[in-house]
């Protein structure tokens, strides 16, 4: 037993030392982003806030999201609770996520590629590679409780207490882990990187929604789902660790079926039988625009259907939205309104920050042709007739075309949930063309983002985190009015142009402008990709 782990450490110590800038960012980036939101939640609880937010999250569509309160009375809803309603169950779908990509990234796509058999050429064991990456990553989450913790100790106060800190932080580690052990499972079951991770993140998908409605309909059977055992331990309220031994429980019976299954397969191979496809490839395929399509088509999928999800979502939250604004002078301060109602604040709000999500799509699409080309799969297509022009148009005008459909869909679902529950209540006149309207002004973010990316694809386009960086820098710089930033750092944000319907008239002339620039940005973005090199780092 003992040789099929043999020298796992040694394998352990050295992917800490490849993947120590990796680890860096992730650390960073979940510490600060799971325990440094506590200013601005308490912020958020100030004057009647506390109360305004557990109506809030009472509501059925919110509970969907966050979880059922803690709670069973706006009298014991403290900030503690609040911060972990808020925040314990969404952070631990990032944990989980990252947790499953890094180790599908490192067990299967390396059998795609032929690392993990060269790696088995040494003197280690047969399943030693597995084993170390899965004792890193739980390394990673469990390092993420002290920091986590350390971040929370300077926001310590009469309801947010250390031992409720530790077991926030340790209901994270155990979502990452929990899920670092499903991926391994999925990477011995299907014979692809790509299988396996659309099955991981497919089946975290499925127990989040089925959570979701056993919290609306019976709560008692949450207990009964994995994802519901990481906001049950219940921190800052119950603070019951029972929950997370039935996580670890969970992880150690998966973890031994995945090494017995690695243990009866033959490497690059799945226990699933490898899908060949049709003998002819659909007429489709014959067209590049129909290749891209197929390439993305799973990815278009999902976010269409997140951007309906969080459109109904928000949307729920205007039949509350008076009570929820008025009852706390820092969100006020967030939707400030003098002239105009608050529905038409808090639209022009939530459509800027939609779609600054919408604007990821085609960031991923366009980022998708450099992807393909640096693995080398579309070397035998660029030998052929078909220009780079060709695969380079398609590409962007894919990418764009699928966000105009997701601008339409999240601003038409915000529109049409929240004219539901307003139901003639409230301030506003707002329509829904009003809604639509706010949404299609803001696409010239959406063009705009794609012509930065563009313009990265033909001249840098290892630089291709670029473009994520400046969405959310314009995005967190036009969210509100909690932060006077200076002059010149507003304008450099794109949404700082964009007129901020509907309280605000359309601006035809800086429309067109904005476009302009956009269309300038990804035609330079063209001469650049036509004339370098291509880069091929299979």
């Amino acid at each position: 037993m003992s040789e099929k782990f043999a020298d796992w450490e040694k394998l352990f110590i050295f992917y800490l030392k490849r993947d120590w800038k990796k680890i860096l960012l992730w650390i960073i980036f979940l510490g600060l982003f799971a325990g440094g939101f506590v200013p601005a939640v308490e912020a958020t609880a100030e004057d009647q806030g506390l109360i305004a937010m557990y109506k809030i999250l009472r509501n059925p569509s919110m509970t969907a999201i966050v979880g059922a309160p803690p709670v069973e009375t706006a009298a014991h809803y403290t900030l503690g609770a609040l911060y972990s309603h808020n925040m314990l169950l969404f952070s631990s779908l990032f944990f989980s996520i990252i947790s499953i990509l890094h180790v599908i990234s490192h067990t299967k796509k390396e059998e795609d590629q032929g690392l993990t058999e060269y790696i088995s050429s040494f003197k280690v064991g047969r399943q030693a590679n597995s084993f170390s990456v899965l004792i890193e990553t739980i390394f990673i989450n469990t390092l993420l409780i002290p920091v986590i913790g350390g971040v929370m100790l300077n926001f310590i106060s009469d309801s947010i207490t250390v031992e409720g800190i530790f077991l926030y932080a340790s209901s994270l580690a155990m979502a990452g882990i929990m899920g670092a052990a499903l991926a391994l499972v999925m990477a011995q079951i299907f014979p692809s990187s790509a299988g396996a991770t659309g099955a991981s993140l497919s089946i975290l998908g499925i127990v989040y929604v089925i959570r979701g409605i056993t919290d609306i309909t019976n709560t008692d059977l949450s207990m009964l789902n994995p994802m519901g055992w990481i906001y049950l331990t219940r921190p800052f309220t119950e603070n019951n660790w029972l929950y997370l031994s039935f996580g670890i429980i969970f992880f150690l019976i998966v973890s031994v079926i995945a090494f017995a299954l690695e243990s009866r397969r033959d490497i690059n191979t799945g226990y699933l039988p490898e899908n060949q496809g049709k003998t002819k490839a659909s007429r489709s395929l014959l067209s590049v625009l129909g290749l891209f399509f197929r390439l993305n088509r799973g990815i278009i999928i999902s976010w269409f259907l997140v951007f309906i999800f969080l459109g109904v979502a928000y949307g729920s939250i205007y039949g509350d939205l008076q009570v929820f604004v008025e009852s706390n002078e820092f969100i006020a301060e967030i939707f400030s309104f003098e002239e105009s109602s608050i529905e038409d604040h808090y639209t022009k709000t939530i459509i800027m920050v939609l779609v600054s999500l919408v604007s990821i799509l085609p960031i991923i699409i366009i980022n998708r042709l450099f992807t393909e080309e640096r693995q080398l799969r579309l070397n035998q297509l660029f030998s052929t007739k078909v220009t780079r022009a060709r695969f380079y148009w398609t590409n962007i005008i894919l990418g764009i075309f699928t966000g105009f459909i997701g601008v339409g869909l999240v601003s038409g679902f915000l529109g049409v949930t929240g004219l539901t529950v307003m139901k003639g209540g409230g301030n506003s006149s707002i329509t829904f063309s009003d809604f639509l309207a706010t949404g299609y002004n803001q696409l010239t973010t959406l063009l705009f983002i794609a012509g930065l990316t563009a313009i990265l694809l033909g001249w840098l386009p290892k630089l291709s985190v670029l473009p994520y960086i400046y969405l959310g820098y314009s995005t967190i710089i036009n969210f509100g009015n909690l932060v006077t930033f200076p002059k010149w750092m507003e304008n450099v944000a794109i949404q700082t142009w964009i007129p901020d319907m509907p309280t605000e008239d359309f601006n035809g002339t800086i429309f067109i402008i904005i476009i302009g620039i956009s269309l300038v940005m990804i035609v330079i973005g063209y001469i650049g990709y036509n004339r370098r090199n291509l880069i091929e780092e299979y």
